[in-house]
């Protein structure tokens, strides 16, 4: 009896127990792991990814989610080819995350096309409503909003900046894809409409693949006292080392959007901090997992901008920079 009794006590003690400490456990169970995807623009093996979904995973972070607690992400990279941009739109689509993060124009078109209901946040876009994918920056009316890239009025600044770095150009071209880049009619007008004061002979130069590429930058290289704007979109990214290979073969300055560009190489850069665009992208995720609407969050413009100049390749190609863009630049690569 003896026996038996201690047996019930230990029991009923047990049970007792268990009303208090699984809670927390319970707690814990019953907290749901959210799922985010995030489609990139680039190759898995670029070094332009890499510090992109560092800075990503660090603004989740701060703000409360930790992968493989309460928020797993999944990370797709289409290398900028179009038609795999198609494809792993659709099937991220298909497998109804809570959000999704794009990075680009063509990866925002694509996941437009693929839903109107998963909410979108895009990261280094530009001109949004022209691409109708918002409304209104402050009222983007639909399930897709996020962090713009460039404004067009930028298109006069590289033109600015790549005349200062190179006073002898007198001959300038736009080199663009028209398909990953369908707002490249805006590009034009405001390239157009650069300073008629820095007397330079304005031109474009759409390509769509690598031939064209070659024969593009070739083909302007024949005359002399050129230089060439790189518009920053996925397949001229994807496609710099050809580029800055083109324009060291030529001769040509060349000014850049992105500075990953310089860092391998090339003359100069200037644009938004692609990094901290990304990460402050972060904050609108965690928003909508929380419970707001992509509709009521307003399309926010980049904070930071980024000069950076190669001394190195300017000293080959003959270029003396100015000592007060030196000072000003944000990173000298000697």
């Amino acid at each position: 009896m003896q026996f038996g009794r201690l047996k019930r006590r230990e029991f009923i003690t047990l049970l007792g127990g268990a009303a208090s400490w699984p809670l927390a456990v319970r707690g814990q169970q019953s907290e749901r792991v959210r799922r985010v995807a995030f489609l990139h623009v680039y190759a898995e093996n670029d070094p332009e990814v890499l510090p992109r979904i560092v800075a990503f995973r660090q603004g989740l972070e701060a703000l409360g989610w930790t992968e493989n607690r309460n928020i797993q992400v999944e990370h797709r990279y289409s290398g900028g080819d179009f038609d795999r941009i198609q494809t792993y739109a659709t099937e991220l689509v298909r497998s109804a995350p809570d959000v999704i993060a794009g990075s680009g124009t063509a990866i925002t078109a694509a996941l437009k096309r693929a839903t109107d209901t998963i909410p979108i946040v895009f990261s280094v876009v530009n001109d949004p409503i022209g691409q109708g994918f918002v409304t209104t920056l402050s009222r983007p009316g639909g399930n897709i909003t996020g962090f713009t890239f460039v404004d067009f009025p930028m298109i006069g600044k590289w033109l600015e900046m790549l005349k200062e770095i190179a006073p002898g150009v007198r001959r300038v071209t736009l080199l663009f894809d028209p398909i990953t880049s369908p707002y490249y009619p805006v590009f034009l007008r405001e390239f157009g409409a650069g300073p008629a004061s820095l007397a330079v002979e304005l031109s474009v130069s759409p390509v769509r693949d690598e031939v064209e590429i070659e024969a593009a930058i070739t083909a302007f290289a024949r005359e002399s006292a050129g230089g060439l704007i790189v518009a920053p979109d996925a397949f001229i990214n994807t496609r710099r080392r050809l580029i800055m290979a083109l324009t060291e073969r030529h001769r040509l300055p060349a000014i850049y959007g992105f500075r990953q560009f310089v860092t391998e190489g090339g003359l100069i850069s200037y644009g938004p901090d692609t990094v901290d665009i990304v990460r402050r992208s972060a904050s609108y995720v965690d928003r909508i997992l929380k419970g707001e609407k992509p509709a009521d969050l307003p399309v926010q413009a980049p904070t930071k901008y980024d000069l950076v100049i190669n001394l190195k390749t300017a000293k080959a190609l003959g270029l003396t920079v100015p000592l007060i863009m030196q000072m000003t630049a944000n990173e000298v690569i000697e």
